[in-house]
């Protein structure tokens, strides 16, 4: 058993813990750069190198005990690693555990969002991204990571933060007025409420790391120029955590550069600083 930042603690046992980390370690659909499948060991040797201790709000949030679970892995094809996930997502969610998924590229989320559906009548999905991912098929696939959120489109509420990249045809997929462009949140702070106003009150959220600027987070499989920066992130996670039930959430493509651990080091601290936001109260 690995323990979350090296500290073996009873409150991280199953049986005690809180906090449920699952790791999808698949990138079999990915288009450009590799390595998502990589992320979840990289975020841990970061983890186990941060101070748990948070300065903003005077509390180290892993007392609250968080468990890993052995890693899913080994898919033969997107279909089986939709249904695996399923499954998983399926016997957590009975656990009555605040479930977290670390990917993997973001077709990951997919089977997570399924499940959360069955469990959680009226969801709204909050996707947090550089890309739209509302293709219904891509490359012979509707779980390509292209393909990531358009089941969610036509099924949940889904509202999509810091987009700036789309195909034409992706767009008519969207649903109206739930979709901030990142260039529209540049300067401006409004795009934070109205955003949270769209959705309901139980949300789960899928954060694409490519949703960062690549100066600060280079390590993904698809950067895009123009991302949203760490403190407007952390603003605006706490303003979600506040004012929703998250009720889960998953973060995915990190695709480690040998050498330069900045990226899993954000990482890491973002993972942290989302757990701190959910249990700040409790």
């Amino acid at each position: 058993m690995r323990y979350f930042c090296g500290i073996e603690t009873e409150s991280a046992l199953l049986e005690n813990a809180q906090v449920l980390l699952q790791s999808i370690a698949y990138d079999g659909t990915s288009t450009w750069g590799k390595g998502a499948d990589k992320g979840f060991g990289a975020f841990m040797d970061a983890l186990d190198n941060m101070e748990v201790y948070d300065l903003e709000t005077d509390n180290e949030v892993y007392r609250k005990g968080i468990h890993i679970l052995d890693e899913l892995n080994g898919f033969k094809s997107p279909e089986e690693m939709v249904q695996s996930v399923f499954d998983r997502t399926k016997r957590m969610l009975a656990l009555e555990r605040f479930p977290t998924f670390f990917g993997g590229e973001h077709s990951v989320s997919i089977g997570v969002i399924r499940a959360m559906r069955d469990s959680y009548k009226k969801l709204s999905v909050l996707q947090i991204d550089a890309h739209a991912d509302l293709r219904p098929t891509y490359m012979g696939s509707p779980y390509n990571h292209a393909c990531a959120l358009h089941e969610s489109s036509r099924h949940d509420t889904l509202v999509q933060v810091g987009i700036r990249s789309a195909d034409k045809e992706e767009m008519m997929n969207a649903q109206k007025g739930n979709v901030f462009f990142a260039q529209g949140m540049v300067g401006h702070s409004e795009w934070m409420q109205n955003s949270i106003d769209r959705l309901g009150m139980k949300v789960y959220l899928t954060i694409d790391l490519d949703a960062f600027d690549p100066s600060i987070l280079p390590a993904t499989g698809t950067p895009e120029p123009g991302g949203i920066g760490w403190y407007d992130m952390l603003t605006y996670l706490k303003m979600i955590f506040d004012q929703r039930e998250v009720v889960g959430f998953d973060i995915v493509e990190l695709a480690p550069i040998e050498g330069e651990p900045s990226s899993e080091f954000l990482v890491a601290k973002l993972y942290y600083k989302m757990l701190t936001y959910k249990f700040l109260n409790s």
